[in-house]
This record gives C-alpha cells, structure tokens and sequence, in this order.
C-alpha cells in the first residue's frame, strides 16, 4: 500500500521538478540572481542563489560544506535536522520546522566553512525546505566529505560523522 506521505512527496518531486543532488535528496534551483561579485580569492560568483531541496526519512544529505552562509527556509512536511560540525570542531544540531515548542525554527543559518548535513527523523515523512545561499551558489565551491577524513579530524564526533558519509 503507497503511503500518503509518499504519494505527496512524488506529487512534489513530479511538480517542482526535483532532480537528485550530490549530496542526497532531491532539489531544483529556483533563483540565480543575474548581479555578480568578484570575491577575495578573485573567482566571480552571483550575488544570491535560491533551491527548493526535498529529503525524506530514511534519506540523509551527506556531510558537504560550501563557502558561503546558507539559509535554510522550512516549506512543508517534518521537521528536518541540520547537524553541523563548526571550524573549530563544535558540533550542534538545529531543527527546522514549525514547531516552536519543540525548539523548531522556520528557517535557520548554516555558516561558512562549516560541515552539515540533514536527516528527516519522522518516519514515512518528508521535508520539503528551501536554500538561500549568498554570495551565490556554485559547485566549484562545494565539497562532499571523506569518511576517513572526517573520521581523523572529529573522532569525538563518530557517530553522525559515519551516518552522513
């Protein structure tokens, strides 16, 4: 029998066009701002970059960083948990969602440089999120962790480390 929640996240992936990320899950770039800026290390780069991005329960986003702030924008479905492990080896886990009185927020930031990854922890769900990335998003500036990298430099984090690789 095909589960309701599984009937709307195919509906969802069919309607917005969802296509599989490297990462994980399933998404579709909806915003690339046309105005660019030259950053520091003299790549260019658009101002700001918008994508829809659906994961549901049993699917992770691997363990990526980037390098720029990342804005995460709670649509529909479950809460989603982005487990982020800072620069200087802090790990936390935030919930998007809307439930205040679980400690959810409905949008949330991701710094730079930081390695994060997300899980959709209700069963036969989904969550369907948005990602504002500025400056804007580009792969050249996208990494996808190495296990055994990770596992070197966050031995006191194992356990998500070997989740989301």
């Amino acid at each position: 029998m095909i589960h309701k929640m599984d009937k709307r996240k195919t509906y969802l992936i069919q309607s917005l066009n969802l296509q599989p990320h490297p990462e994980g899950g399933w998404f579709a770039e909806t915003y690339r701002s046309e105005l660019t800026l030259q950053l520091n290390s003299g790549a260019v780069r658009n101002m700001s970059t918008g994508i829809y991005f659906l994961l549901g329960s049993g699917d992770i986003s691997r363990f990526h960083r980037i390098k720029s702030d990342e804005m995460w924008h709670h649509y529909e479905g479950s809460a989603i948990q982005i487990h982020i492990i800072h620069e200087d080896g802090l790990y936390e886990c935030k919930r998007l969602g809307k439930s205040f009185e679980h400690g959810e927020s409905p949008q949330l930031v991701v710094p730079s440089g930081c390695w994060f990854g997300a899980t959709v922890d209700e069963a036969n769900s989904f969550a369907l999120v948005g990602c504002t990335v500025s400056p804007g998003f580009d792969f050249e500036d996208f990494e996808l962790a190495d296990r055994y990298q990770m596992l070197q430099a966050f031995p006191e984090h194992e356990s998500i480390v070997r989740e989301l690789t």
